[in-house]
């Protein structure tokens, strides 16, 4: 293998509903690559913080996201006494891997890069793009089909604003030197295997053709949710079902952003239809206000991660039941975890 697990990890991020599903499945595809789905482990900072180590952090973690199971990942597999969570990341994610390159793709990381470099300075980065409108719409619709992260209030705020971020991290992530490549979902679905040969060339790796289509590709790790149908089928579908979800107002906000990101970043974001030139850049009022609110909403998730962290997990799983959501814990104890078949970590890499 050309590429040496030695430099880094590979992460694979862009905004919710950008593709980065897609991308994970094609990526996955190849024999030397094998990244977790979504498993944000590297989110969970306030699990390792030295003045409340939890030594049950895997337990908070399945708790979290579902990453154990998913993944067939044997919990006794994983040793627990980790000094941080650096440590703690490197050591899954690769025992995971196997020999193939590991890392994990997850929108999540979306406004954390910096961390995440700071974390594994020579990690790779592949950022996927799509037009806001259609990332917006397609929050929206997720919403719709689900009651999952989607459903939630201020979705469009986030989505919206979280790209001005994603942005942001992008670039400083470019003034550090550290190793991005960028591509565009519109390509993506246009021209797969140009696409992939691309990030090929970017991981030094030699193409591989099952790379440019989703037959065989594996998808066990993605939630079985109805957001998700799309993306677990084994032909990429491009576009989406249903009637326009946007309001007059989001799309108008929605075009103004763009006008006024194109004109500051030479072009970015690209758009599928050119805005009409009668659009104008919201006015410092509005930009201040949505920015308020944005910030408003994301403070709430990272104090709810927060909580999260430091609550006992029999008090969150209460909370799950009287709330009606899936109690994760109570489900992995009806669920026995499949017996690993390497003495490590079950792993697509290490059964290959």
């Amino acid at each position: 293998m050309s590429f040496e697990q030695d430099r880094g990890p590979l992460f694979v991020i862009g905004m919710w509903r950008s593709g980065t599903s897609l991308l994970y499945r094609l990526i996955n595809q190849h024999p030397d690559i094998c990244l977790m789905y979504e498993g944000d482990l590297a989110v969970l900072r306030p699990l390792f913080l030295w003045f409340q180590h939890k030594p049950n952090w895997m337990e908070y973690w399945d708790f979290w996201s579902g990453a154990l199971r998913r993944h067939s990942i044997d919990p006794a597999s994983v040793p627990a006494n980790f000094k941080d969570l650096k440590s703690a990341v490197q050591h899954v994610y690769r025992a995971y891997a196997g020999s193939a390159i590991w890392g994990c793709k997850s929108p999540n990381y979306y406004d954390c890069m910096q961390s995440l470099h700071g974390m594994f300075p020579d990690a790779r980065f592949i950022i996927i793009w799509r037009d806001p409108a259609d990332v917006c719409r397609s929050v929206l619709r997720a919403g719709r089909v689900s009651y999952s992260w989607f459903h939630r209030r201020g979705m469009f705020h986030r989505a919206l604003l979280g790209h001005r971020v994603l942005k942001k991290e992008t670039d400083a992530l470019l003034r550090r030197g550290a190793h991005v490549h960028q591509i565009q979902y519109e390509d993506l679905v246009a021209d797969t295997p140009a696409t992939m040969k691309g990030i090929c060339e970017f991981l030094n790796l030699p193409f591989n053709e099952r790379m440019a289509t989703l037959k065989g590709s594996d998808h066990s790790a993605i939630d079985p949710a109805a957001q998700h149908k799309k993306v677990k089928s084994d032909r990429i579908i491009v576009g989406e079902d249903g009637e326009e979800v946007l309001t007059d107002a989001q799309k108008s906000k929605t075009a103004e952003y763009i006008r006024l990101w194109q004109g500051r970043y030479d072009g970015w974001p690209h758009v599928r239809e050119a805005l009409d030139n009668r659009t104008s850049k919201p006015w410092l009022g509005e930009r201040a206000l949505d920015w308020t609110i944005y910030r408003g909403l994301r403070g709430f998730d990272g104090l709810r991660k927060w909580i999260y962290c430091l609550a006992p997990l029999w008090l969150l799983n209460m909370y799950r039941v009287l709330a009606g959501k899936p109690s994760l814990l109570l489900r992995q104890k009806n669920s026995p975890v499949e017996k690993p078949k390497a003495p490590a970590v079950l792993s697509r890499g290490s059964e290959e």
